[in-house]
């Protein structure tokens, strides 16, 4: 069981979020948005999504800007 948190800041390889499936949680921080890449990170998460994996939105930007 592994969570990929993907953030404004950092994010794990496409490849490994791409991987992730049942038991693994993708967490994307609403600050992602404002990545270059996003919509790359974006796809990775639907992929896992579809291989299994939780997916899920946070609002925490107190945390991180």
């Amino acid at each position: 069981m592994t969570t990929h948190i993907i953030t404004v800041t950092s994010a794990p390889a496409l490849g490994d979020i791409r991987a992730a499936g049942p038991g693994d949680w993708v967490v994307v921080r609403c600050c992602a948005t404002r990545r270059e890449d996003f919509a790359k990170c974006w796809e990775a998460a639907g992929t896992a999504l579809s291989r299994g994996a939780r997916v899920g939105v946070l609002n925490l930007e107190e945390e991180e800007n």
